[in-house]
């Protein structure tokens, strides 16, 4: 597997699919760069990972160019040390960018096959940072991005598309027939992925915890959350509230400084980089989550992870209007004209005092996330790709056909509240605490 833009395990569906190949018998390795820390190989429950320092942040064009050609090379050749130590039948590759179809093309010379998991939409993305390109510079950038997308379509074996609006840009401007097209959704593991009893301190006083957790870039609309927090604390006096950012990105240093340009650092807590421990406590701390993504090009036709992320949690999302949030949140979703930061505050107000309609949707949003979105079904459709390309039998008998043997094992972890318990559990979603410290 190769990945460029997130280390692995930390990019939770590359490191889901990895597991589900796993428990199926294939030996996986993983190409990533490194994060914080990072060694330059490790062995994770028999996965190994192989990381190379990323490249400086890019900017410009050319320090794009710089990063792509950079990441290619030290990839391709940690690809011939996976080679010779474990050898490889298939390479998968998950963009951004669509740049990895050439070393496929090469590998497949020595009977390498090739799959192109699509997390996202190239040209859409182009078009939704920078708009519609009109002078000749743009044209050529954003015609370069349509040929590298065509190239790694055409290179493909098969094609796995994160939900049903990539799946049909595949089959319409990818020009492939649709059996060679497989949806598989970033689902949570909802055995891993519930609620828990989570430390009081995490709230620290705060009546109200509403939660973000995803990359901060340019495109994510991470900025409509200070600018919502800037409404609900100093045009509406609800200083009781405190929204809790988890995660890292190009823009975290810039957010930072507009929460305290907007005088919201008692308000606002950014957490940076976080792990499954930690997502686990701050999810379920949280009254609500939130998606700011705009209405562009890319956000529109994106499944957002935290979306069923919060979700899982019991948390209902309200979030900009979006197609595929929509699709992953459904009826357990509020949505908000894009852009109208007032009717997003407005929202969230409004569940925030009443409770019981937060419980209700909270209720609603576990139980859609466990029986619609969970992994389970996605890793059968995902394994099914590599046995339908190399004539393999699944095996019956092993997650992700069995049910996943996932359980805690750690007496110190924290304790997971009981979701057979219908009146525990509408106790916590409405309190966040464990019984002990119930208000």
């Amino acid at each position: 597997m190769i990945v460029q833009n997130l280390p692995v395990p930390l990019d939770r569906r590359v490191w889901l699919e990895c597991q589900a190949l796993s428990a199926q018998g294939y030996e996986v390795s993983v190409i990533c760069p490194k994060g914080p820390g990072d060694p330059s190989f490790h062995e994770i429950d028999g996965i190994h990972i192989y990381k190379y320092s990323p490249a400086p942040e890019a900017k410009g064009v050319f320090g794009f160019a710089y990063e792509f050609a950079y990441s290619w090379l030290r990839t391709a050749v940690l690809s011939i040390r996976v080679r010779r130590r474990h050898g490889f039948d298939v390479i998968q590759a998950c963009n951004p960018p669509d740049t990895y179809w050439l070393l496929a093309l090469l590998w497949r010379m020595r009977g390498a096959r090739f799959i192109f998991d699509q997390h996202d939409l190239n040209p859409e993305l182009y078009l939704s940072r920078f708009g519609k390109p009109t002078g000749v510079a743009g044209r050529l950038q954003f015609g370069g991005l349509v040929r590298l997308e065509r190239s790694t379509y055409r290179t493909a074996d098969r094609v796995i598309s994160t939900n049903g609006s990539y799946k049909r840009v595949a089959e319409h401007r990818g020009k492939l027939a649709p059996s060679h097209v497989t949806v598989v959704r970033s689902g949570p593991d909802t055995t891993v992925m519930r609620p828990i009893y989570p430390d009081p301190s995490i709230r620290a006083g705060a009546s109200h915890l509403l939660a973000y957790i995803g990359i901060m870039g340019p495109q994510d609309g991470v900025e409509n959350i200070l600018a919502v927090m800037d409404e609900l604390v100093h045009r509406r006096g609800r200083t009781g509230i405190r929204a809790v950012l988890l995660g890292f990105g190009d823009r975290l240093e810039d957010l930072k400084r507009e929460s305290t340009q907007r005088a919201l650092d008692d308000n606002v807590v950014f957490t940076g980089r976080v792990g499954p421990d930690q997502i686990a406590q701050y999810l379920s701390s949280s009254d609500l989550g939130l998606g700011p993504d705009l209405n562009t090009p890319l956000n529109n036709v994106s499944t957002m992870n935290k979306t069923m992320e919060y979700m899982a949690y019991g948390l209902p999302p309200v979030s900009f209007d979006l197609i595929e949030t929509r699709v992953s949140a459904a009826e357990t979703g509020i949505y908000v004209a894009s852009g109208d930061i007032g009717a997003f505050a407005d929202e969230i107000e409004a569940l925030l005092d009443d409770p019981e309609r937060r419980v209700e949707l909270g209720l609603r949003a576990r139980e859609r996330a466990a029986k619609v979105l969970d992994w389970q079904p996605q890793a059968q459709a995902y394994v099914s790709v590599f046995h339908e390309l190399l004539g393999n039998k699944p095996d019956a008998n092993a997650w992700p056909f069995a049910p996943n043997p996932i359980t805690p094992t750690d007496a110190a972890a924290p304790v997971r509240v009981n979701l057979d318990d219908a009146a525990e559990l509408r106790r916590f979603l409405r309190e966040r605490t464990s019984p002990a410290t119930s208000r």
